[in-house]
């Protein structure tokens, strides 16, 4: 009764669980409205994982348009340094039709051309004549070259604009998605802390933290630090994320057929807790470095399994992989550990 009780809870805490992909705001919506919820730990960690490397994929994605972004603010410099110039060479064009302006409305006598075109002096009259030309010659000129740099101005100030609008929409559209994605997977992991923790799979007031197994495989065997590890449901025993957490759904499937949980005597060992076992146990046990105890992936058991061909030995055969676990072909024979059991993180992935 109390381990239906369990997994009654188990499941009610999972089925509330909102799953977590990494993809933009639209698409995470209508993902998650066909994406069944997770049924075991091991399906949420998968989606707690999948969020990290939403938010890991996003944020990459980011920096790369951040770059875009400060390429786009050399273009908008550019045009900007651009738009001023044309300012300037604006005013340079108008500058002496203003001065033609400005003196003929200073020379009264300027003003009315026709009288010097009707002159006695012809030299005189061909001489104003020839300066009225290139007088309106030269204000044409202005006109169209003033016109053009106009244009051109307006060109290189909607250009500018453009720029500058389409950098704040692209990075107020990624800074949005990475929140959003960042709240999905803070969710997630609180679901799945929240899980295990009803299974005991907790350490004072920290939690099994599912997106650190990629960090668990930068580390040499035997150096795991603390935080890319999970405490299993016994005193002093841990293992990676990843294995801590299918052994949870094994255990889970354990109690339900043989009415007690899994036991383990072992589990991840340090270099130098390699280095002990190996001096004391000569023969029997892996060249400190090479064992998989000190990758976090492997567990020895205690109680009926240890037994070879028991019922619970034969139970945890034909029901391991379907979680993860199997029992190495070298323990069936050299050396013959019938208690020795490894998480294949391989096989983990494609459950």
């Amino acid at each position: 009764m109390r381990s239906a009780g369990l997994v009654a809870a188990l499941m009610l805490a999972l089925s509330m669980a909102a799953p977590a992909q990494a993809a933009p705001a639209q698409a995470a919506k209508t993902q998650t409205a066909q994406k069944k919820d997770p049924a075991t730990l091991t399906e949420l960690r998968r989606d707690a994982e999948e969020a990290a490397k939403g938010i890991e994929a996003a944020t990459k994605a980011l920096v790369a348009r951040q770059k875009e972004f400060d390429t786009s603010n050399k273009q908008l410099e550019a045009k900007l340094t651009q738009l001023r110039a044309a300012d300037q060479q604006l005013a340079r064009i108008r500058q002496p039709l203003s001065d033609l302006i400005e003196l003929m409305y200073q020379n009264p006598a300027s003003r009315n051309i026709g009288s010097l075109l009707t002159s006695r002096n012809g030299e005189a009259s061909l001489r104003a004549m020839s300066d009225a030309n290139q007088l309106i010659a030269g204000r044409n000129i202005v006109v169209v070259d003033a016109t053009r740099l106009f244009q051109e101005r307006e060109q290189l100030a909607a250009e500018a604009q453009e720029l500058r609008a389409t950098k704040l929409l692209q990075e107020a559209q990624l800074t949005f998605e990475i929140d959003t994605l960042r709240k999905q997977s803070q969710k997630t992991v609180k679901s799945l802390t929240s899980a295990l923790a009803k299974l005991g799979v907790k350490r004072g007031g920290g939690a099994c933290d599912p997106t650190r197994v990629v960090l668990a495989e930068e580390y040499a065997n035997g150096l795991l630090p603390s935080n890319v590890l999970c405490p299993l449901p016994f005193k002093g025993e841990e293992l990676r994320a990843d294995a801590a957490i299918a052994f949870a759904d094994l255990n889970l499937a354990y109690k339900r057929r043989f009415g007690q949980p899994l036991c383990v005597i072992d589990s991840y060992r340090s270099l130098r807790d390699q280095q002990i076992v190996y001096y004391q146990r000569p023969g029997l046990a892996a060249i400190p470095g090479r064992s998989n105890h000190g990758l976090g992936l492997a567990v020895d058991f205690c109680g009926p399994i240890r037994v070879y061909k028991s019922t619970e030995f034969v139970w945890l055969e034909q029901n391991g992989k379907k979680f993860g676990w199997i029992h190495p072909d070298w323990a069936y024979v050299s050396p013959f550990e019938p208690w020795h059991w490894e998480y294949d993180p391989k096989i983990g992935s494609l459950l």
